[in-house]
């Protein structure tokens, strides 16, 4: 039975939390009195939908059941935990958590706010131990940080908990030790957003310069080694130390005015709204989402590539999914699936269709999967021995789109202490989308030549040859380009 969330409150927060947790395997119920909420959250999730995948290697659970209820107390139902995203106003936080509290008052409450204390927003609450501030930032459902701040009235294990929800969720939970208005980020924030704003009304630069001088020079480098992880590097060998002591009298020079907010009036306002109008008026805001989803995107899959920043916390996703993803068929009598695969929007091409080397590479991890099975994986591959591909032959016998989800299957055809001899069938359900044939040798990768499989690979691979003998050999095996089916 699927787990379930409750949001309350469905905007671009609510319904990117609703997306994140919907895509995760979650069932959602959304509470917003609002009468466009679920075309509003539709049009996030659909966004969410063509984004979050892009992001894993592992298939993404069966998505989760959307419901909007009529009452928080209908939302409720069930769920095992609720997050609040209704506007900024404390008061009305307040009047939520009674009607929340009210039906469900064990329930861990996450609040989205980006300015509030969780002990002002635990006031008079009936159990104020479960409220708490989990401040994510937009998109949710693709930005993994979410600010995690307690009070002294929280309960340690309703904090574990949501925690450990949030990082099932594959989202980066930052324990804010010590709660403060506007916790981390929006502090920093806010002192970057004020000195912007004198800049443009001081004409020193316009809205578009000024993302200009962020997104073309040193937001890259906060976007994979934050601030002072920069300034360590800037200090040179001696690192922070030198950084410090070379750049440190500048906090006293009138560099910035940080300290001196401009008048927020209707002319600021014009000036600022005009200036953005002009740099990206040409695009509508879903367009810009999207643009921005697939710059992000293509960002956090090359911190992935690297185990850097953002992209740890994919890769631990990923490897959490994998540890329940579904064991190797123990049948060993038949044909054995090892990999549990989707198509992802990376994987498409200019038709519509996986594109070719996908096929490949679900090959590929399919024959890994089984090496894996017989013992012969990366710590056999570290102690000097693998398996490489001599050849491989791809037959394709139908399409996979967008969002199929495919198994990879091993019958092992030939087996000797040097040579495998894999057919490997990839599917979508019972429908046969492409078969690859391979032949691998065994490399002693130091001497750089072929030589006999250790024994403890060879004890658990030839029962499996053994048994795959008695199966029907598949009518393509052997066949060469061109060849047609019998």
């Amino acid at each position: 039975m699927a787990r379930k969330a409750t949001i309350i409150g469905g905007g671009v927060i609510g319904g990117g939390w609703a997306a994140r947790f919907l895509l995760s395997g979650w069932d959602v119920a959304v509470f917003d009195p609002d009468p466009e909420a679920p075309r509003k959250i539709g049009e996030v999730l659909a966004n969410a939908r063509a984004a979050l995948p892009a992001l894993a290697d592992v298939p993404m659970p069966a998505e989760g059941c959307l419901t909007f209820a009529s009452s928080i107390p209908e939302a409720l139902e069930g769920a095992e935990y609720v997050q609040e995203s209704v506007s900024e106003r404390l008061e009305l936080k307040h009047r939520v958590y009674a009607q929340i509290q009210a039906v469900a008052p064990n329930v861990p409450l996450g609040s989205s706010t980006s300015g509030f204390k969780p002990s002002t927003l635990q006031q008079d609450a009936v159990n104020p131990s479960t409220i708490f501030v989990a401040h994510p930032f937009n998109p949710v459902y693709l930005l993994p940080l979410a600010e995690l701040v307690p009070s002294a009235k929280n309960d340690p294990d309703i904090i574990e908990k949501a925690k450990e929800i949030l990082r099932e969720i594959g989202m980066f939970p930052l324990h804010v030790r010590k709660e403060i208005d506007a916790h981390i980020a929006d502090r920093f924030l806010e002192a970057v957003w004020r000195e912007a704003l004198w800049l443009v009304k001081d004409g020193i630069a316009t809205t578009e310069e000024i993302d200009d001088a962020i997104r073309m020079g040193f937001g890259l480098r906060w976007g994979q080694m934050g601030l002072f992880e920069t300034y360590r590097i800037a200090g040179g060998e001696a690192g922070m130390k030198h950084f410090m002591a070379q750049f440190g009298p500048c906090l006293s020079w009138p560099w910035t005015r940080l300290m001196d907010v401009p008048e927020f009036n209707d002319d600021l306002v014009d000036l600022i709204a005009g200036q953005s109008d002009a740099q990206s008026g040409a695009y509508s805001i879903r367009e810009l989402e999207r643009i921005r989803d697939q710059n992000l995107i293509g960002f956090l899959r090359v911190l992935k590539e690297r185990n850097w920043g953002a992209g740890k916390v994919l890769l631990d996703h990923d490897a959490r999914r994998r540890d329940v993803m579904p064991d190797p068929s123990p049948d060993s009598a038949a044909p054995m699936t090892f990999a549990h695969l989707q198509v992802l929007p990376g994987w498409i091409d200019y038709n519509g269709h996986m594109t070719e080397s996908r096929y490949l590479f679900a090959s590929s991890e399919t024959c890994d999967a089984f090496l894996r099975h017989i013992g012969a994986g990366m710590d056999y591959v570290a102690g000097g021995f693998s398996y490489y591909t001599a050849e491989s032959h791809i037959l394709h016998a139908g399409e996979a789109r967008l969002g199929d989800r495919l198994t990879g299957s091993v019958q092992v055809l030939g087996a000797d202490e040097k040579r495998l001899h894999l057919f490997i069938r990839i599917r979508r359900g019972d429908d046969l989308v492409a078969s690859v044939e391979q032949m691998l040798l065994h490399v002693d990768m130091k001497a750089g030549k072929a030589c006999a499989a250790m024994p403890c690979v060879l004890e658990r691979l030839m029962p499996i040859a053994e048994a795959h003998a008695a199966l029907p050999r598949p009518d393509t095996a052997g066949r060469h380009v061109g060849q047609r089916s019998r």
